[in-house]
Parts: C-alpha cells; structure tokens; sequence
C-alpha cells in the first residue's frame, strides 16, 4: 500500500507545500534520507544538517519553513518530532502489516488464563493460571507473564520481559536465610511498553503496580512492591529496589538506581548513573554521580573526601575557639 503526502497529511495533519501525489518510499535521518524519503528537522542544533540534506520531503516547525523549501516537498507542524513518531507507527501499519497466527503455536497459555481476542502472543511466551492480557496487548518471543500477574490494552512487551518472578525476600534466622513468599501480583496498565529482559517482580503481600503509558528500556529490574506513577519513562539498566513509590511524568536516565522504600515525586528526573539515597519530595532535576577522571586522580580526591567528616570536626573546633575568643 503506498503512501502518498496527501494521504499523510490527511491522517495525521500539518500542512503541506509540495506536491500532493509525491509516494514515501521510506522515512530515514536528515543526512542519509535519499530524494525518495522522507525526514525530519526537530532541534534547532541540527539546522545545518538541513541545508545538507537530500530529502525529498522534511517534517518542520513554522520557524524553519523559508529554510526547508529548497526544492523539496515540506510539511509545516508546530511539533515536528511528535508528527513524525505518529508517521513511524502510520508507516508500520500500512508496510508492514501483522502476518502469522495471533497466538503462536509454541506459546503456553494456561487455560485459567485471560487473553482478549485481539492481543498476540508471540513464540514461546508462557501466560500462566489467572492471568490476564488485555485488548491491543502484544507480548513477543519468550514474554512470561506469571500466575495472577495483569497487563492492561495496547501494551507491548518485549522480547525476555518476565512479569511476576518472586521479589527478593528473605529472613535472616542463624545466619541462614529463609524465603518469604510473594503472595501479591504485578498489575501494568494501558499503554505501557516494556523492553526486552526487563524484570518486574511480583509483590509480597500487595501488588507491584505500573500505571498507563509507563515507557521502561532495556534490561531493567523493577523490585517487589514497586509502584510506578503514570507516564513516567526509565532507560536501560535502571534498577529500583522494593517498596520504592516513584511519581507520574518522571524520567530515569540509564543506569541509575533508586533504593527502596524511597519516594519520588511527580515530576521528577534522575540523570543517568545517578544514585538516588533519599526521597525527593519536589519537582526538578537531580544528579548524584561522581565525575569520570584519571584513575590516579580519582584516587587522591577518593582519599581526600574519606576525610571530610574529620576536616568538619576541625573546622566546627576553630570556628568555636573564634568566636569564643571574639567574646573574651
């Protein structure tokens, strides 16, 4: 099915300066989009990539219409980068529809299990007894969605994701340890995406719980008893210990970690490598890391903070030894 600008333009809005007719024969980046493709200008950093551009159509904010209209087809939209993610998923649809049977044959269904009539389960993907998938939910190679565990409508859960492992609990007793059971589930609302290998473990007593259009990368681990707030996006590696409660709309750069029982509120954003230690009750951008440096470097200033605490004994000595000589 071919895609022409005048049918984008239909479907998804903008406006177009261009012929109407002209076909898409694939979307790629500004500098390697040949003249049959389509591109798109989002940051105004990456303006003179523009000028290089061959691109035979480019997505664009009103500001950069005058500079895109140089002998190709523009769209003018006040979010350029939106428009073209909405594209992505409108090309997806029209290239390269869903082929193959909607449960594949190798996938365990448990029959106590809830599958809506127009999810997909992909190759070797386990769903075990009580739980449920919702309508517009694809679960793809290897997914295992664990006894109890629910995933809400239009989900996408990669390739790998483990939905409802035991969490990490055990008591100590004589210096063996003892397993506690994990007697909660994991519930995931609508529109949540989920990356490849990532683990999401079942709480101990109450549910694990991650709210609508929660977005997680690649390879992480979300602890037991987690509650994720709407919309909020964590990328790879991220790791969050048990009973942590983070906000809607926050962000976790890659490899960050939060430890447990912390809270984060809505709004917040934990760059990458981060390691968050106490509980951040305003909105706002925080950074715990220490810089990369020469490792003989990085040593002396190792060494000389594990003498800070001594340096402010000190100081709160001479800073008391002043002022008591100021009022003799």
């Amino acid at each position: 099915m071919s895609l022409t600008l005048a049918s984008l333009v239909d479907r998804l809005g903008g406006r177009l300066i261009g012929d109407p007719d002209w076909v898409i024969a694939g979307l790629a980046p500004l500098l390697s989009a040949g003249p049959d493709q389509i591109s798109f200008l989002s940051h105004p950093k990456y303006q003179s990539q523009l000028a290089a551009s061959q691109a035979g159509c480019v997505i664009v904010a009103p500001a950069f219409e005058a500079q895109a209209v140089l002998g190709r087809a523009v769209i003018v939209t006040d979010e350029p980068y939106l428009y073209f993610a909405r594209l992505t998923r409108l090309w997806k649809q029209t290239q390269q529809p869903r082929q193959g049977p909607r449960i594949h044959p190798t996938a365990v269904i448990d029959p106590d299990a809830s599958v809506a009539e127009d999810a997909v389960i992909g190759p070797l993907c386990v769903v075990e007894r009580g739980a449920r998938v919702g309508s517009g939910s694809v679960l793809k190679s290897r997914v295992t969605l664990s006894e109890g565990c629910s995933v809400g409508e239009r989900c996408i859960l990669h390739s790998g994701v483990v939905v409802g492992a035991d969490g990490f609990g055990f008591a100590l007793h004589q210096g063996q340890w003892e397993k506690i059971e994990q007697l909660g589930a994991v519930r995931i609302g609508d529109d949540v995406e989920i990356g490849a290998n990532t683990c999401i473990d079942r709480g101990a007593l109450d549910d694990t719980v991650i709210e609508n259009g929660v977005k997680l990368d690649n390879l992480i681990q979300i602890g037991h008893n987690v509650h994720i707030g709407a919309h909020t996006a964590m990328a790879g590696c991220v790791g969050v210990a048990g009973s942590a409660r983070i906000g809607a709309h926050c962000t976790v750069g890659g490899g960050a970690v939060v430890l447990g029982h912390l809270t984060l509120a809505d709004h917040v954003h934990i760059s990458a490598a981060s390691v968050v230690t106490r509980s951040i009750l305003q909105p706002g951008h925080y950074t715990g890391m220490f810089p990369l440096d020469t490792n003989a470097s990085w040593e002396k200033n190792a060494a000389s903070l594990k003498q800070l605490s001594r340096l402010r004994e000190r100081i709160k000595a001479l800073e008391s030894d002043i002022q008591n000589n100021k009022e003799t």
